[in-house]
């Protein structure tokens, strides 16, 4: 049983950043129409890394993704020091953003760590 799990657990952060695209795309589709499609195009990366592994794909993810959500937890961090005025609405984002930003972070981190522990 562990063997199985401890097999399929390096998929885990393609699938998590493949379901935050269709969610993002789903939410875009039903607003904006066909227009929403050129959001499929961030899954392709997400999807090759599940078809056909590249540790260099694989690396390349994991560092941007971790750079974009350092980015967001430094936004978070002058949100709560208060160095940036922030309009209500910005607020309403940023705290129901918040689990998308650490889980990002944490999947990127995963990610890092699967290409330097070199799985692929």
């Amino acid at each position: 049983m562990m063997d199985i799990i401890s097999k399929y657990t390096k998929y885990i952060p393609y699938l998590y950043f493949l379901s935050v695209i269709v969610y993002w795309f789903t939410n875009f589709n039903k607003m904006e129409g066909i227009s929403a499609y050129p959001i499929l195009l961030f899954g392709i990366p997400f999807l090759w890394q599940l078809i056909k592994p590249s540790r260099q794909l694989n690396f390349s993810l994991g560092i941007v993704f971790v750079c974009l959500s350092s980015y967001l937890i430094l936004a978070y961090l002058s949100n709560l020091l208060h160095i940036i005025q922030w309009s209500e609405s910005s607020k309403n984002i940023l705290f129901y953003g918040g689990l998308l930003v650490i889980g990002n972070f944490i999947m990127s981190l995963w990610i890092v760590r699967n290409s330097i522990k070199k799985e692929f």
